[in-house]
């Protein structure tokens, strides 16, 4: 299986979740560092649940049981060690490259990609200055394979527009924690609307990716660069913005030929 992040994992298999499975969700996010080294029983007290169901939601999130599962928390247990101990901003920068390749590597795009091919009208949303400018670059890029996007360039125009939105369309909403409050509503009325979305979110468990099946991570990590001021790399988000397009290029080609 691709080697996915539990937060990841926790996106994926949102629907099949229950109250009980959050709750040990949460207790594990809470001692990443060292859940890994409890037993099924130890955990299942921790968490004051059954053993039952701590295997139920091991098989949930696709694992074959509580111990495939156990090692994949020490797996990213010793991975956050290591990025730890070298916190320097370039570095970190690097390190979220590197991931975003790997992701890449191991997504398949085409859905996407046919997504983007059918549907009658792109809208592109991005929920923040770096986002919208991410939003105006994938609106250039396809502008050569004569697919036009519609940036949509800020929350009262998404309002206004939302609708004259139909299942024909596709929207694609680029937002940094996946989590902004004035963007949730509308993910949630375009998903029981039946019109599809893609979410492009920073790799983290977050409530825009849980509404569609169509997800795209851009993996950065947050540091710290003096004077205690906190940055967020962008260029993830603009090589995954690439990858899709490129993609589509090789889909469109494809077609093409087999036609």
């Amino acid at each position: 299986m691709k080697m996915m992040q539990l937060e990841e994992l926790m996106n994926k298999h949102y629907k099949k979740l229950n109250e009980n499975d959050f709750h040990v969700l949460k207790y594990i996010l809470n001692h990443q560092d060292t859940c890994y080294k409890l037993g099924i029983n130890e955990l299942a007290k921790k968490c004051n649940v059954s053993r039952t169901s701590i295997l139920r939601l091991s098989q949930k999130l696709d694992f074959s049981g509580y111990s495939e599962f156990r090692v994949f928390l020490k797996w990213e247990a010793e991975k956050r060690e290591e990025e730890r101990e070298d916190c320097r901003s370039f570095e970190s920068l690097m390190r979220d490259m590197e991931a975003s390749m790997k992701y890449l590597k191991n997504t398949d795009l085409r859905k996407m990609c046919q997504l983007i091919d059918e549907a009658d009208r792109i809208f592109v949303y991005g929920s923040g200055t770096a986002q919208t400018t991410c939003a105006y670059e994938l609106q250039r890029m396809f502008v050569s394979q004569h697919r036009y996007l519609t940036v949509i360039k800020d929350q009262i125009d998404f309002d206004l527009m939302f609708p004259d939105f139909s299942p024909a369309d596709l929207i694609i909403i680029i937002s940094l924690s996946g989590e902004t409050p004035s963007l949730i509503p509308q993910a949630q009325s375009l998903s029981a609307k039946g019109i599809p979305f893609i979410s492009l979110t920073n790799l983290k468990n977050n409530l825009l990716a849980q509404l569609t099946p169509y997800n795209l991570y851009a993996p950065s990590q947050t540091v710290t660069v003096y004077p205690k001021t906190e940055l967020t790399a962008f260029a993830p988000f603009f090589l995954v913005g690439e990858a899709l397009f490129r993609s589509y290029v090789d889909y469109a080609e494809e077609k093409k030929n087999q036609e």
